[in-house]
């Protein structure tokens, strides 16, 4: 018989490319509000996840749009202010809870999976935009249709204007 899958070297791959270790990841469970009858009165099924983002091995960038994109779910950041009067948030921890199941299990995948599709989100870096000009047909077509309008409305007016 042979044994079971030994723990990864480097930690636990939490998405792809993106290691922490073990203990960085702290889930802790309590009693869910979600369905499950009377079983909700006795059995701690809701899972949470806490990470915090110093942890996380991505660069800053990232960091600051994971930020963005977690929202609330980001708690315990304060904002630094540098010599030059810029600001930036730094610490805090992503806090990820799940419920939606009857199962404690099912919870910490569901958890585990959101995780992951946040730092995945947070880890495409967004394209940057290029400063485009009109066509010249398009200004020329944009003040002919004014012009067009511009007449309309003067042939409507009235002999007594």
């Amino acid at each position: 018989m042979t044994p079971g899958p030994s723990p990864l070297p480097g930690g636990v791959e939490i998405a792809p490319g993106v290691r922490v270790p073990s203990t960085a990841l702290r889930i802790s469970a309590a009693r869910s509000g979600g369905p499950g009858g009377q079983n909700v009165n006795k059995v701690e099924t809701k899972i949470e996840l806490r990470i915090a983002l110093d942890d996380l091995p991505l660069p800053a960038w990232s960091i600051n749009q994971l930020r963005a994109l977690a929202g609330r779910q980001v708690v315990g950041s304060h904002i630094l202010r540098d010599e030059h009067g810029f600001e930036r948030e730094v610490g805090g921890e992503l806090v990820i809870a799940a419920q939606e199941e009857r199962s404690q299990q099912r919870n910490k995948s569901a958890a585990l999976e959101r995780l992951r599709d946040l730092l995945i989100r947070a880890m495409v870096r967004p394209k940057k935009r290029h400063k485009t000009r009109p066509t010249r047909g398009s200004v020329e077509r944009r003040l002919e249709s004014k012009r067009g309008r511009s007449e309309t409305k003067r042939r409507r007016r009235g002999a007594d204007e």
